[in-house]
């Protein structure tokens, strides 16, 4: 190559590279904005064009550099173009620019909630795991959530949780996302989608602690275990989603009306638990929509051979929001779940009935509030005559809660929560009081809830 052709090739290298040395060193050294009553400078003049005759000179220095590197690769191989190569990015790489070819992001966040409690019952009838039971202070969770697009297949998802006694994997599983016919497949460990609240977490809670049907039927934990669900996005003109899922069936704190803290082996399908449920969603209005599930869980309980619980529920979730309206921030919910549990027990099979509603308003950016009231019925045998509950056996009557709470979220990433609620049990001689005052905090990145 001539001393002209290296000098035009150095002004195109010159040229291209002009505009990103230019955006460089604007970020390195960007000066303060300009106060905004100060003159705008006008642009400077762009660069003359080049002429016809040094374009054919450009062209023809870069076709011979071509030519030479052509000859002097191996034969029967030739230079792949920049996009070719995994990870390449025209040659050019920027800071927080994903380069690598099985480069993936990392979303981490921790969250905190503790609670200063009170109560008049000496023993608390608190059924969450992650529920305040004592007076004083509580660490209801310390829990670290990892979420992260492996590869264009899969996206991983944990939920680590620390307590003061130890450290426990709450949530691990993977999920599809490039499966055909609208179908979607998790593995792992996970909340079943029972219902609306037993596939949450704490911090997605309108409450500080969950309703006691939860963990009455499914255990302190919700419903949840190893195992693998298959979900399907119906064709049709409203939004309805049908899933099934098989999960273990033994869990201390997370299959109560199943195996529960057995150590009963897996012999046959039998012996695990079966989910299903079918959700809807109903666009009622610009500012109203619906969501109606039905849900059902079957699966086998420790109480003799072959014996079996199954669990059907049904939940309503209405949303108000007014966005229609400029600068209206008013949210109001109303949410109901029932649950109607049978259990095969020796000589018997167990029926009862547990249903809680609630409903919250959100009536400012950072203020909201919320009433809710629970229902559990006792246990009761085919004749309708009141059994004795293997499970429960103190509960010989009717249970009732009404909760209400004040809640103030500072910013997006801290929540202060009191509230107050009043617990009649029918076996019990008074009523208990309790007290709550709630702290939670965010940080790190934390994906959206869902609807």
């Amino acid at each position: 190559m001539d001393t002209r052709s290296r000098a035009v090739r150095g002004a195109v290298i010159a040229v291209s590279l002009t505009p990103w040395l230019m955006a460089s060193s604007a970020l390195a050294q960007a000066p303060a904005a300009p106060p905004s009553d100060a003159p705008v400078q006008e642009e400077e003049a762009a660069p003359p064009s080049l002429t016809p005759e040094e374009l054919k000179e450009i062209e023809d220095a870069l076709g011979s550099d071509a030519s030479a590197s052509q000859q002097r690769a191996p034969s029967g191989t030739a230079t792949p173009p920049p996009s070719a190569i995994p990870g390449a990015t025209g040659g050019i790489s920027l800071p927080g620019m994903n380069t690598g070819a099985g480069a993936n992001f990392l979303d981490l966040s921790f969250i905190l909630d503790v609670a200063a409690a009170a109560f008049t019952d000496k023993e608390p009838m608190q059924s969450g795991a992650h529920d305040p039971t004592r007076n004083g202070f509580n660490l209801q969770q310390l829990e670290l959530s990892i979420g992260s697009v492996v590869d264009p297949y899969f996206r991983f998802d944990g939920n680590i949780v620390f307590s003061q006694f130890g450290v426990e994997i709450e949530e691990a599983y993977g999920t599809t996302l490039a499966l055909p016919y609208n179908l979607q497949v998790r593995a792992g460990q996970f909340l079943t989608r029972f219902g609306r609240i037993n596939p949450t977490h704490p911090h997605s809670w309108d409450f500080v602690d969950q309703p006691f049907a939860v963990g009455r039927i499914f255990g302190g934990e919700g419903n949840r275990g190893l195992g693998t669900e298959v979900s399907w996005l119906a064709p049709l003109p409203w939004y309805v989603e049908v899933l099934g899922s098989i999960t273990d069936a033994t869990g201390e704190a997370t299959a109560r009306s199943f195996l529960g803290a057995t150590s009963e082996r897996v012999q046959s399908p039998l012996d695990l638990q079966a989910t299903g449920a079918v959700k809807q969603f109903f666009p009622l209005s610009d500012d109203l929509s619906l969501m109606w599930g039905l849900s059902t869980a079957t699966g086998p309980n420790p109480t003799g051979h072959r014996n079996r619980t199954d669990v059907f529920g049904t939940d309503i979730y209405l949303r108000y929001r007014p966005v229609t309206q400029a600068y209206n921030t008013t949210l109001i919910t109303f949410q109901t779940e029932a649950y109607y549990r049978r259990r095969q027990v020796p000589g018997d099979v167990l029926t009862d009935f547990n249903l809680y509603a609630q409903t919250a308003w959100r009536f400012s950016p950072r203020w909201a509030t919320a009433l809710r009231y629970e229902l559990g019925t006792a246990a009761r045998g085919e004749g309708g005559a009141r059994i004795t509950d293997p499970l429960d056996p103190e509960w010989t009557e009717s249970r009732n809660r009404v909760s209400v709470n004040a809640t103030f979220w500072p910013t997006e990433f801290s929540r202060l929560r009191l509230q107050a609620a009043r617990d009649r049990a029918g076996w019990r001689d008074e009523a208990g009081y309790s007290l709550m005052l709630a702290l939670e905090l965010v940080t790190g990145a934390h994906g959206a809830h869902a609807f």
